[in-house]
């Protein structure tokens, strides 16, 4: 657990960092790196929901996206449009 505690202090460091010609904000990382940094061989399906939730604690989100994952500050979704009733499709 305390693994996956730095990784995510550590996740959220890198999210204000300047690399990749860019001077902060989200960012990519290959499975192998995270699960380097989280201590283990492999990524398990329980090791990202612990760092997922550590990372949310933080107010970041981990979206898995198969061969790497992304990094994104939580309030990037603060204005994304809204689904009320009458959008669900229903006619």
């Amino acid at each position: 657990m305390d693994n996956v505690d730095t990784a995510a202090k550590r996740l959220a460091e890198m999210y204000t960092e300047e690399f990749g010609g860019k001077p902060s904000g989200r960012y990519r990382i290959s499975r192998k790196l995270l699960a380097e940094l989280v201590g283990r061989r492999r990524l398990y399906a329980e090791d990202v929901t612990v760092l997922t939730r550590a990372l949310l604690e933080k107010n970041f989100v981990l979206i898995d996206m198969e061969s790497f994952f992304v990094v994104m500050s939580a309030n990037a979704f603060v204005n994304y449009r809204r689904v009320g009733k009458g959008s669900r499709g229903e006619s």
